[in-house]
């Protein structure tokens, strides 16, 4: 009875080029389709809306804009909110790839005794 053929995998150069090509056209559509997901949010949303502030302060502005300021500050308090960790996280991580400090020699009778008495 004959044995079947066993195809291997395709690992020609060309296979890779292929890929990163298909990734950077699937990256290159969702881009795109973000974009026009806020475009379209930001044409409907045109209209003027009033911000009530403090001491009757009020501004006057489009709800994409008043939107887009919030998430904006929304993210920076995030990212202020985030970097003592980062900062903390970094430190550890430098003081693990430094190499471990030589440590002292171990004392012995000799040495105490040198140290107690001279040498």
């Amino acid at each position: 009875m004959p044995t079947p053929a066993v195809q291997s995998p395709d690992l020609s150069p060309t296979r890779g080029i292929r890929l990163n090509s298909f990734i950077r056209l699937l990256q290159w559509t969702l881009k795109a389709a973000v974009f026009f997901i806020l475009l379209a949010f930001a044409l409907n949303n045109q209209e003027d809306v009033s911000v009530q502030f403090l001491w009757g302060l009020q501004w006057r502005a489009p709800m994409v804009l008043v939107l887009l300021i919030v998430f904006t500050l929304g993210v920076m308090v995030g990212v202020l909110g985030m970097v003592p960790r980062w900062w903390r996280q970094r430190r550890l991580a430098r003081k693990a790839l430094q190499p471990p400090a030589a440590e002292p020699p171990k004392k012995t009778v000799d040495t105490v005794a040198a140290d107690m008495y001279g040498p």
